[in-house]
């Protein structure tokens, strides 16, 4: 398989955390925390068993699944190589991010997931937004709706502008770590709703127009 080694080194870092979590495995509590509220209060809990193995193994699982996914789209074979590794780097990074926030918090550390979530998100899609514009038609990655499908100019137009979106979103993302913590959240959750609605109102309203003109 193409990137054999990619794959191999990525694919140990999304399972790492596990080796931390054996290595800890004394000190971790039998319930740990795994999901956070609104409020940024833990309100969900799973056994150690599940936190230290369960959930890595799904990420890997995700992992592969998302490898396999876009090496199989013979229209990914010249895309943009820096794109194709974000597909490659994005689930052991939020493998490494969640899984090291959750000990952290099983530990005892004083961390503030609700103000770390913002900042990752928005370093994510700071990168995704700055390669989108270079994404080329395809199957398995970025804006895939009707209307990029049907036309290519639709799609070149609507990942330009869609990269726009989410470096603008990004920056807005990493400013609201500042905002007061009860309404962070829903910041937050709007952020990301309309980073995810513009681009596909655009591509709705360029294919209208193109319409219109033939």
């Amino acid at each position: 398989m193409k990137n054999k080694f990619k794959i191999i080194i990525t694919s140990i870092i999304v399972l790492l955390p596990i080796l931390v979590g054996v290595a800890y495995w004394d000190e971790l509590p039998e319930q740990i925390a795994t999901h956070w509220g609104p409020s940024g209060e833990p309100d969900g809990w799973s056994s150690k068993a599940v936190a230290v193995f369960l959930l890595p193994l799904l990420l890997a699982v995700i992992h592969m699944i998302c490898i396999f996914a876009t090496s199989s789209d013979k229209k990914n074979r010249h895309q943009n190589p820096k794109l194709m590794s974000i597909t490659y780097w994005i689930t052991p990074l939020i493998s490494l991010v969640v899984n090291g926030m959750t000990y952290a918090d099983a530990l005892g550390s004083d961390i503030e997931v609700i103000r770390i979530l913002p900042i990752i998100l928005g370093v994510i899609f700071l990168f995704i937004g700055n390669y989108l514009p270079k994404c080329t038609q395809n199957r398995t990655v970025g804006i895939r709706i009707k209307w990029t499908f049907e036309s290519e100019e639709n799609w070149n137009a609507t990942h330009r502008f869609g990269g726009k979106v989410l470096v603008i979103g990004a920056i807005v993302l990493l400013a609201t770590a500042l905002a007061p913590e009860e309404i962070l959240a829903w910041l937050m959750i709007g952020i990301v709703l309309a980073m995810a609605a513009v681009p596909l109102i655009y591509s709705y309203c360029f294919s209208r127009k193109k319409s219109k003109k033939e």
